[in-house]
């Protein structure tokens, strides 16, 4: 091992924003170029490290033929619907921008395409955002074979690196240095990409993107949300599409987040929010220890700093202290969201408004009915005959929603459905609003 690999620090360098990538991930792939963009910004460096992900250990693995079909498949059905939702994600952003996204018909082993961006990057910043980019281009369609050494000296060479000592450096130092950085990054709660390290802060996703170009200005300002790109259709009007259906958990946290911004959506547009109630049901998993395999512990790293992000998020709303792992029942919050669709829907969005505010803020408990019915006597709605309703029709009408929801494509919440197209996340609503003005 070179001493360079020992001193490796997965959160430390000289440059002030840290990327790490890998070229078998789409979503790294739509990072690049505005990673690149807010590097050129500031006029900074980036310090770009390959992390090598280990997709089997915690999606399944399959491979297709080449027309898409399934050959062969160790996944679950709930694992293909997130890779084929991701996919379908992927692809939409990535039309945006004109980048071919073709599906890859196996997991591949990149990790010798990363080693020759450990080699590209000690070549300088020229070589190796040419060598990110041609990487990137090339394999998604389908047109790069990352796990031949000849292929990617050639893919370095045209980069503009020297090729005559690779093959040396891919099975030594090289090698040496790349598995050092899997090792250590994940140790350290790396478990995915694109990850940012900026101001000793982890960011998982670009998603985070505005919140990193927010601190790398000196933190000036309300700290951003959450945005991926999108968001330039001019809101002039007529052919704006109404309602926006919205799917909700009220003791989810993303719902929570989701509540404010999709609401100033809505006024902005001057459209109605359908709000949709689906109790998610998870269990936290447990904490991992070095002795657990690859997969427990990847869920159980994810699992942590999806509570601290969550957290971030909740301190700019002054929600703080809250126990995230903490699994609340909402099934009769969401059953009286349910009489009021049915019964008084304009009054729908201000009971929605009013349960998240007071519920995060520790002033009403979900599965109370007397504090729910006095929600409801609060902002005039009819309470005749909702008793009964709780008491008979409630769960099945609240299952028939799910039913309906799982059916349209939802995995989760938030969801927001535009027509056919499900996203999740409020981290979409600028291709929302986009989606929503051009019918």
């Amino acid at each position: 091992m070179s001493d360079k690999a020992a001193r490796f620090d997965p959160f430390s360098s000289s440059a002030p924003l840290i990327v790490y990538i890998d070229f078998k991930s789409p979503y790294a792939y739509l990072a690049k170029d505005p990673s690149w963009a807010l590097g050129d910004e500031f006029g900074i460096e980036i310090d770009w490290r390959p992390f090598t992900l280990d997709i089997p250990s915690y999606l399944g693995s399959a491979r297709l033929h080449k027309d898409g079909s399934v050959a062969e498949s160790q996944r679950t059905e709930t694992q293909w619907k997130t890779v084929k939702a991701a996919y379908s994600d992927v692809r939409r952003y990535g039309s945006m921008r004109k980048l071919i996204v073709r599906g890859t018909t196996k997991i591949w082993d990149s990790s010798l395409a990363g080693i020759g961006m450990l080699w590209a990057k000690a070549q300088g910043k020229a070589v190796l955002h040419r060598y990110i980019g041609i990487t990137y281009e090339r394999f998604w369609k389908r047109e790069l074979d990352i796990e031949d050494i000849a292929v990617v000296e050639a893919v370095l060479g045209a980069a503009g690196a020297p090729t005559r000592e690779f093959r040396q450096y891919a099975t030594g130092a090289g090698r040496a240095l790349h598995d050092e950085i899997q090792t250590k990054s994940f140790d350290a709660g790396i478990f995915g990409v694109p990850t940012y390290i900026v101001g000793g802060e982890m960011f998982f996703g670009r998603e985070h993107l505005p919140r990193i170009r927010w601190i790398l200005g000196g933190k000036r300002g309300t700290p951003p949300d959450v945005a991926y790109e999108g968001g330039e259709s001019p809101l002039t009007g007529s052919q704006i599409r109404n309602p926006l259906v919205v799917a909700i958990d009220f003791a989810s946290p993303r719902s929570y987040l989701a509540i404010r911004p999709t609401c100033a959506l809505a006024d902005r547009l001057g459209i109605e929010v359908d709000f949709e109630p689906m109790v998610i049901e998870s269990k936290p998993p447990k904490p991992a220890s070095r002795s657990d395999d690859r997969g427990l512990r990847h869920r159980a790293i994810r699992a942590e700093y999806v509570a601290r992000d969550l957290a971030r998020y909740l301190a700019d709303r002054g929600i703080l202290g809250r126990d995230l792992k903490r699994q609340t029942e909402s099934t009769a919050a969401a059953i009286a969201l349910l009489w009021l669709n049915r019964e008084a829907k304009p009054l729908a969005r201000r009971f929605v408004e009013t349960i998240f505010e007071r519920y995060w803020r520790n002033e009403l408990k979900l599965e109370d009915e007397n504090a729910l019915r006095h929600v409801l006597e609060e902002i005039n709605a009819p309470t005749d005959g909702y008793h009964s309703f709780i008491k008979e029709g409630g769960r099945r009408s609240l299952a028939e929603v799910r039913a309906r929801l799982e059916n349209a494509g939802v995995l989760d919440v938030p969801s927001y459905l535009v027509g056919d197209e499900v996203f999740l996340g409020r981290e979409h609503l600028p291709l929302i609003q986009d989606r929503l003005v051009s019918a």
